[in-house]
């Protein structure tokens, strides 16, 4: 469904992706882990063409893609296949839950607004807030800001959905609400591509997990094979460290 091949990309002349190759198949759930400035919200960033990339193939459904040369209207089609869940949510904060979720089907997409209303009515739903379509990003909890977040990316029926720590900015007891809903995603067969820290989520959702260290992929496996026996002695050095936190 889709894949990386010889993925690099430098900022300042500091090279943070050196050479990522990466395959996902339709309904996998792979969680990328590693330590802060492994690459890993890069790499997600790349592949949803958020940052440009120094050199690198994309092979998505078929089509095959230069990513360090890259036309504006390539990305704005492959951008149509998949959907990104940030940190911060990004939310329009003078818009309600129900017009951030139905703003990219409406403007994007040129979705007549009884439609995009309609389903955005249907995604609200399915993360669980039914009964705050009318509410402002001031008025909804960390929590419900990223289910809003979750329901704008669903919303379009996306061939991947991209997550980049979506529980890195919540309050502990707001974190479960936010893994629930991924978990119910996962449970529909949805492909999902998660950067986290959740090792929970990571050992108990996922079909396959990677640990990214200085810029390269330096272990991947299933969740078993990852959590109980790593073959690199730094993912040993990184999941020990995890427990004993």
């Amino acid at each position: 469904m889709l894949e990386i091949k010889d993925l690099h990309k430098s900022f300042d002349g500091l090279e943070v992706l050196k050479g990522i190759d990466l395959k996902v198949d339709k309904g996998d759930v792979i969680s990328i882990l590693g330590s802060s400035g492994s690459g890993k919200t890069t790499l997600l960033r790349c592949m949803n063409f958020l940052n440009s990339s120094d050199k690198g193939t994309m092979i998505f459904d078929g089509e095959s893609y230069d990513m360090g040369n890259i036309s504006k209207k390539d990305i704005f089609n492959l951008r149509k296949k998949t959907a990104f869940v940030f940190q911060n949510y990004n939310l329009f904060i003078n818009k309600t839950a129900m017009q951030n979720v139905a703003e990219g089907l409406i403007i994007a997409r040129k979705m007549p607004k009884e439609e995009a209303y309609e389903k955005s009515r249907k995604a609200l739903d399915k993360v669980g807030l039914s009964d705050r379509y009318d509410y402002y990003p001031r008025q909804l909890s960390g929590g419900q800001q990223q289910r809003v977040a979750i329901a704008r990316a669903i919303v379009s029926d996306p061939e991947v959905i991209y997550f980049d720590e979506p529980t890195s900015s919540l309050d502990p007891e707001l974190i479960n609400e936010v893994l629930n809903v991924m978990r119910d995603l996962a449970k529909e067969g949805r492909t999902m591509i998660v950067v986290t820290h959740e090792m929970n989520f990571a050992r108990n959702v996922s079909s396959k997990v990677i640990f990214m260290e200085n810029g390269k992929i330096a272990e991947e496996g299933s969740p078993e094979d990852i959590f109980e026996h790593p073959k690199q002695e730094r993912t040993a050095q990184f999941l020990s460290a995890y427990r004993k936190g």
